[in-house]
């Protein structure tokens, strides 16, 4: 498993927030986003909310209670961090989150504890000195989320783990009781729960790889770790493709997601990493137009990378046939490669009908009546879907 350090120290350079060209230019990096939060400078990324703050020469203080403070910029990677620079009172009880609430870290200070207020919910006793500063790191690697909190007086580490263990399928189709499961949904948020005051000295976010030679995109096809027992996870096909790669890689997938999430968070990510190839699998849930499939091509290749725009794979309602009928459309018209992941995964390898044999079964007749769902690959889908990549894109394993 990939590794990143816990900082100390923050460099100071400022990452501007809206890259131009010198940026995509610039050597790769693992810093996405960093400010330090005073009250000389502007700051709208992030999102107030009205919740009652100051910003001071010592930072963000913030006094409002049970709301949430946002930091706009949209993140999907799989291998990546938030790190705060934070003071808190002794009456402090602060929160650090996900914008959709998938995922909540508790610090309570009159409590001395740390709690993920996921399912199940894990806490653990702490030692938080109201008169010392803290480094509150919030790591993801696909299925594993994990707190650190580090003292910058003592330099003593505490830390909270949790692993993730997806169902496989849902209802009667599903292999496993989920639990741990957390996606760090879609924007990193912060706020005061209850207690006098939460000082945010600096914010950094950060990839926890850059320089790869494979970044891939897309939606929940593309985010196994969300639902793949985690004994099998390592046999999903974004973890088989990325185990051949011969260098870096890192998936950033979001269930649920169209090309216009996926175009939103690309911007916020591949300039500052970079990557020789970015492989993009979407349309699954519509919004496919060859303007925007185009502009996210030339997105790409305006920052020095090669596109692979995939075909979705089948599924039971067959609606990949006109989407990939677009899809090979418009990789004719730009000349670029992409894998044929709905021959892979439907029946006599035409691409029109979905075999099920290669899907997790997906039983929503007793949750909301939807009926029954083929269409995240399982093990035997995936298998079939990497060794489609041998046939179709064999340029990325070099």
């Amino acid at each position: 498993m990939k590794k990143i350090l816990l900082l100390f120290a923050f460099t100071q350079t400022f990452v501007n927030l809206y890259p131009q060209q010198s940026q995509i230019e610039q050597t790769a990096t693992t810093i996405l986003y960093k400010r330090i939060l005073n009250d000389s400078d502007q700051f709208p990324e992030l999102l107030l909310n009205n919740v009652a703050c100051n910003f001071t020469a010592q930072g963000l203080v913030i006094t409002g209670k049970q709301q949430i403070i946002r930091l706009n910029k949209y993140y999907a990677l799989a291998e990546r961090l938030v790190r705060y620079h934070a003071r808190f009172s002794a009456t402090t009880k602060a929160v650090f989150q996900s914008s959709t609430g998938d995922f909540k870290v508790v610090i309570d200070v009159p409590g001395q504890t740390v709690a993920i207020e996921t399912n199940p919910a894990i806490w653990k006793r702490v030692r938080i000195d109201p008169a010392n500063e803290y480094i509150v790191e919030i790591q993801r690697h696909y299925q594993q989320s994990k707190v650190i909190i580090a003292d910058l007086v003592t330099g003593e580490e505490q830390e909270v783990v949790i692993n993730g263990n997806g169902a496989g399928g849902v209802g009667e189709g599903a292999y496993n009781n989920e639990h741990g499961i957390v996606h760090q949904w879609d924007y990193y948020c912060f706020g005061l729960l209850d207690g006098d005051a939460l000082t945010i000295r600096q914010i950094c976010v950060q990839a926890m790889e850059s320089g790869l030679t494979l970044l891939i995109y897309g939606d929940s096809i593309t985010q196994p770790e969300g639902y793949f027992p985690a004994k099998d996870f390592s046999l999903s096909w974004t973890q088989l493709i990325m185990q051949h790669v011969k260098g870096r890689s890192i998936s950033s997938g979001r269930g649920g997601c169209t090309i216009k999430e996926v175009l939103e968070r690309i911007k916020n990510e591949l300039p500052y990493i970079k990557a020789k190839y970015v492989m993009v699998t979407i349309g699954t849930n519509g919004g496919n137009t060859e303007q925007n499939l185009g502009e996210l091509i030339e997105y790409i290749q305006a920052n020095g990378a090669i596109p692979i725009l995939n075909n979705i794979p089948a599924n039971e309602h067959a609606t990949q046939r006109e989407a990939n009928m677009l899809i090979e459309k418009v990789r004719k018209k730009y000349g670029i490669n992409g894998c044929r992941f709905d021959i892979a995964t439907s029946l006599n390898r035409d691409g029109k009908e979905v075999d099920k044999t290669t899907m997790w079964h997906e039983d929503y007749t007793r949750i909301n009546n939807w009926g029954h769902y083929y269409h995240h690959p399982n093990v035997k889908g995936s298998r079939l879907m990497y060794l489609q990549t041998l046939i179709d894109i064999p340029e990325i394993y070099e």
